[in-house]
C-alpha cells in the first residue's frame, strides 16, 4: 500500500485557481479571512473551505486575534514541492538527453 505523501496535499491545493489566488494574496503579507475573501464572487463559507484545504496542506497558518482569524502563508511546503519538482525535472531531462544521444547514434534503416 502506498504511504501518503504530504506533497499530495500541496499539489491538490495548487490545482485550484481560487486557492492559488489566496496564496498569491497571502504572499504579500498577513490578512484577515474577510480580507482574503473580499475579491471573490463566492460565499465566505466557500472561501473558508478553500482555506481549510490550504491549512491541511500546511500552506497557510491561522491565528486568532480577538474574534478575527488572521492568515499567513507558510513557504516551507512550497519550497519542498519545488525542490521535488526540480529533482524530477533534472532526472527526466537527463533521461531525455540520453535518449536523444542514443537516437542520434542509431544508423537510419
Amino acid at each position: 500500500m502506498l504511504k501518503h505523501d504530504p506533497r499530495d496535499n500541496v499539489l491538490i491545493a495548487f490545482a485550484d485557481p481560487t486557492r492559488r489566488a489566496i496564496l498569491e494574496r497571502l504572499s504579500r503579507g498577513e490578512a484577515r479571512v474577510t480580507e482574503v475573501a473580499a475579491p471573490f464572487a463566492i460565499s465566505l463559507n466557500s472561501v473558508s473551505k478553500h482555506i481549510r484545504i490550504l491549512e491541511r496542506a500546511r500552506l497557510v497558518r491561522r491565528r486568532r486575534v480577538g474574534r478575527e482569524h488572521v492568515l499567513r502563508i507558510n513557504p516551507k511546503p512550497i519550497e519542498d514541492a519545488a525542490a521535488w519538482m526540480r529533482t524530477r525535472t533534472e532526472q527526466w531531462s537527463g533521461r531525455l538527453e540520453r535518449l536523444a544521444h542514443l537516437l542520434d547514434a542509431t544508423p537510419p534503416d
